[in-house]
């Protein structure tokens, strides 16, 4: 499933190409095919992620609430002579402007809402690193003090905090030093406020540049490691039996909540 900033990365783009234009909208697969024919013609107002979740706000106050869940992704591309390519695969939802056509397929979610059905998704999940407002730092911190389950639980828990997956989870918490063990109310005010901070970073990073690295350069090898690639990139995440690249120490795996989790039993307490 994408993270968080997969979805801003999706914002972005739909503001920058297609807002302010009337626009083809329809449903090639047919299961979004009397929702689209409220909006053909109009304009895309703006476009906003909130952790996993995409609005994309049309005139008249209508939004498309978009989660891509395991399967769901865009695919762009041009408007060639006026002619929009043929769609591939099971198009939910297609936007066509003059020069460019993005096509939604295989999304656990695509509904037409209204601006208060948005409100309550949105209230119903914790803060988001990448949208950050005030009080949102205190009431992550709030959140995971007030918890006995596992902070690497906790991070994957959208009510929590909103857009980090399993990438961001274990980095974020090697990063910090914090077992992803440890349970929430056993964690400090300090290193939980630290943690948000990294996530901060990291996320901002992958929107940015459109990959999650999350190794710092004077950690990283200074040539790829054979067999493990991952090194280059991440501290723990997917290098599970390598050695450490801080203190050497093999990374651990394990299944937590059907997930697979990745830390450093040494460098992590």
């Amino acid at each position: 499933m994408p993270e968080g900033h997969v979805l801003h990365r999706l914002a972005n783009r739909l503001k920058k190409d297609f807002r302010g234009q009337a626009l083809q909208v329809s449903s090639p697969q047919g299961r979004f095919a009397e929702s689209a024919q409220l909006l053909d013609g109009t304009e895309i107002v703006s476009a906003h992620a909130h952790g996993k979740h995409l609005f994309i706000e049309f005139e008249a106050a209508r939004f498309v609430h978009i989660h891509l869940g395991l399967y769901g992704k865009w695919r762009f591309s041009s408007v060639v002579e006026g002619e929009a390519p043929d769609p591939i695969g099971q198009v939910r939802l297609r936007l066509v402007s003059d020069s460019e056509v993005a096509d939604l397929s295989g999304p656990t979610r695509c509904a037409l809402v209204t601006r208060d059905e948005v409100d309550e998704v949105i209230a119903r999940l914790g803060p988001d690193p990448l949208d950050p407002q005030e009080g949102d730092r205190a009431r992550f911190i709030n959140e995971v003090r007030k918890r006995r389950r596992a902070i690497g639980e906790l991070v994957m828990d959208q009510s929590v905090v909103a857009g980090p997956g399993n990438i961001y989870r274990a980095e974020s918490l090697f990063r910090v030093g914090i077992s992803p063990f440890r349970k929430g109310a056993n964690t400090s005010r300090t290193r939980i406020g630290q943690l948000w901070d990294d996530l901060i970073v990291l996320m901002e990073d992958g929107v940015e540049t459109g990959i999650i690295t999350t190794i710092d350069p004077e950690d990283a090898p200074a040539e790829l490691i054979e067999g493990d690639a991952e090194a280059s990139r991440f501290y723990v995440y997917h290098r599970t039996g390598r050695p450490c690249v801080v203190c050497g120490t093999p990374v651990s795996e394990q299944l937590v909540a059907g997930r697979r989790l990745f830390w450093c039993s040494h460098c992590q307490r």
